[in-house]
């Protein structure tokens, strides 16, 4: 299991390079981010990152609805042009309450949206010149520019937006889930050669229940969103602080592992508290052990 880590969403784009190097000298696999309201483009911080040496970067994820597919495919070739190290673009149709309450954009059928958007980022990616008619999109392009190394994932939760995932993307990536949903749904969902790539929010900390109840008060808003009310219903749980993974060392450790034997390829650990290279490293531990084994 490849151990990875984002860049918080308050960093400044002139501190990217400095962080994906740190990343790199902790000896972690990946450096990823993701698009919040309000806050940086991912793939333009992960462009500031410049040349890159020693981990991959992604995006959890870009969401569909703002962007052209013939844009976000151009994007990501650039960015994996400009930092020389392989890209995942992780791509998903987001949340209505911004799409369309804040954005002012149509939000239907995401699932057979997302699959359209999948087949012309794909195709373009692949370096074809894509023709696609649909519901969505109508597009008769190619692009002139070429970059290495560059997949795609989709955030897929549900059956449908799963089907999609195995049939146009390289896998997965999810977020506020337990071990035991990524044996029973998401692997079972994909191809055996497909990535599956969990966000966790971790730390080494004697007082649990302290982290627990921030981040229930701070992510309150999650239990009200359709497709994470749906995962964490299916789940049991009744919120995202169910899904923290804190607690002694050996504890967190235990609980890394169970993600690997559950069928994560790739863990991206969000620190929490003020030891975030401590968890870090307990992940860094696992993730090596792992992949030795």
């Amino acid at each position: 299991m490849r151990i990875g880590t984002n860049i918080t969403l308050s960093t400044a784009p002139h501190r990217v390079a400095e962080d994906v190097a740190a990343a790199a000298r902790a000896g972690l696999d990946s450096v990823w981010t993701n698009q919040m309201p309000g806050h940086w483009d991912p793939l333009a911080l992960l462009a500031a990152a410049g040349p890159t040496r020693g981990v991959s970067l992604g995006t959890a994820i870009v969401p569909t609805h703002p962007r052209h597919p013939v844009l976000a495919a151009t994007e990501a070739l650039t960015v994996a042009a400009a930092t020389g190290v392989p890209l995942t673009l992780g791509l998903g149709p987001s949340h209505a309450w911004w799409i369309t309450d804040q954005l002012g954009l149509p939000y239907a059928s995401p699932a057979a949206h997302s699959a359209e958007y999948l087949e012309i980022v794909g195709g373009l990616l692949r370096g074809e010149h894509v023709h696609h008619r649909g519901r969505f999109f109508t597009v008769d392009t190619e692009l002139a520019v070429a970059a290495p190394d560059v997949s795609l994932l989709l955030s897929a939760l549900g059956p449908r937006m799963l089907a999609v995932a195995r049939d146009l993307a390289d896998g997965t990536v999810a977020v506020w889930v337990r071990p035991a949903l990524v044996a029973d749904v998401l692997r079972p969902a994909l191809r055996d050669d497909q990535r599956v790539v969990v966000q966790v929010l971790a730390a080494v900390t004697s007082e649990p229940d302290v982290l627990r109840e921030r981040i229930a008060r701070d992510f309150v808003a999650v239990e009200s969103m359709p497709a994470y009310r749906a995962v964490l219903d299916r789940a049991g749980l009744q919120g995202p602080a169910d899904t923290l993974v804190v607690g002694t060392e050996e504890e967190v450790a235990r609980e890394l592992r169970a993600f690997a034997d559950a069928g994560t390829t790739d863990l991206v650990v969000s620190p929490l508290g003020s030891e975030g290279a401590h968890v870090l490293e307990v992940a860094r531990e696992v993730g090596s052990a792992t992949m030795a084994g």
